[in-house]
C-alpha cells in the first residue's frame, strides 16, 4: 500500500499533472476564494473608460476584521457563465478596472489581495485595439509603485503578462497545483516543435510548477492543496490558504515604504533572471 502510495505521488508530481490539476473545472477560483476568506465584499465595477470586464472581479471587503482590496481572474464554472467570464482571458477594461480599485486602495491605505487564474490575456483584435498591451505595461509600472501592501497568489493557471499584470506584490504564494508561465506548454510545444502533442515535454523545460519557480525565488511560498488538488475540497483549501496569508501579510506590514518598494521591484527584476550551466560552475 505505501508503495503504490507513493507511486501516486511522484504520478501527480509530474509538471503536465501540475498543469492539469491547474485546469481542473472544479478548481476554486477567486469567487470561491472570496466567500470563504472574506466578508462584506462588494464589488467595484468598470474602468470609467469603457465598459466592465467580468474576467476580472475585484472588490472592497474584510480580512480578519481588516478593510481591504481583493483582486482576481474568474474563470466561470458551466458554459453561461465560462462565456460571460470570457474564459478568464481579461480585456484592456479589466486591467484598468483592477488598477483603478487598486489606486482607490491606496488613496484609503488598504491592503490588496490579488488571486492569478487564467489561460493569459485576451489576444483578440478588439482588445489589441482597445490597448491590451499598454494596459498591462500601465499595470506593471503602477503596481511596483503602490504604497500599501500586496499580497499576490497564483491559485490556478498563471499565463503570461495576463496574470502578471496583477502580479507584481510584496509577496507572491501559489497553491502546489498552480502553474505560472510564459507560455502554455501547447504554445511553446507548437513553437518549439511544431507539434503541441509535446505539451507534457515542454511543461517540464518550461519549469512552470511552484516547486519550480520557488527554487527559483520568483514565489516566496508554496501552500499545500488537499489530497488531489484542490478542487476536492474548496473548504479545505481555502483553510490552507488562509494561514499563510495571514502570516504573510503579518510580515509585509512590518516593512517601512522603502523596503517595501524595494523589495517589490527586485522581485519583478527577479522574473527576468536567466541563468544557464556555464554561470554556476
Amino acid at each position: 500500500m505505501a508503495e503504490e502510495i507513493k507511486k501516486t505521488e511522484e504520478h501527480i508530481a509530474t509538471a503536465f499533472e501540475r498543469v492539469q490539476l491547474a485546469r481542473h473545472p472544479d478548481r476554486p477560483h477567486t469567487l470561491d476564494f472570496i466567500e470563504r476568506l472574506f466578508e462584506d465584499f462588494t464589488e467595484i465595477h468598470g474602468d470609467r473608460r469603457y465598459a466592465d470586464d467580468s474576467a476580472i472581479v475585484c472588490g472592497c471587503a474584510r480580512f480578519h476584521g481588516m478593510p481591504a482590496l481583493v483582486v482576481g481572474h474568474q474563470k466561470g464554472r458551466d458554459t453561461k457563465q465560462r462565456q460571460y467570464r470570457n474564459f478568464g482571458m481579461p480585456k484592456p477594461e479589466g486591467y484598468r478596472k483592477a488598477i483603478r480599485a487598486m489606486k482607490l486602495a491606496e488613496k484609503f491605505e488598504r491592503p490588496i489581495f490579488t488571486f492569478i487564474d487564467t489561460p493569459g490575456a485576451y489576444p483578440g483584435i478588439d482588445a489589441e485595439e482597445r490597448g491590451q498591451a499598454e494596459a498591462i505595461a500601465y499595470n506593471l509600472r503602477e503596481m511596483a509603485k503602490l504604497t500599501v501592501p500586496v499580497i499576490v497568489t497564483v491559485i490556478g493557471e498563471g499565463g503570461s503578462g495576463g496574470a502578471l499584470a496583477i502580479g507584481i506584490g510584496d509577496q507572491i504564494l501559489m497553491l502546489e497545483n498552480a502553474i505560472y508561465s510564459v507560455i502554455s506548454p501547447e504554445g511553446c510545444a507548437a513553437i518549439l516543435w511544431k507539434d503541441s502533442s509535446q505539451a507534457a515535454r515542454a511543461a517540464e523545460q518550461l519549469r512552470l510548477t511552484a516547486e519550480d519557480l520557488h527554487h527559483e525565488e520568483i514565489v516566496d511560498q508554496v501552500i499545500e492543496e488537499p489530497d488531489g488538488g484542490a478542487h476536492t475540497s474548496h473548504d479545505e483549501a481555502a483553510r490552507l490558504l488562509e494561514a499563510a496569508l495571514s502570516t504573510r501579510f503579518a510580515e509585509s506590514i512590518t516593512h517601512n515604504l522603502e523596503q517595501r518598494l524595494s523589495r517589490r521591484y527586485r522581485k519583478l527584476r527577479q522574473m527576468g533572471k536567466w541563468e544557464t550551466i556555464s554561470d554556476k560552475l
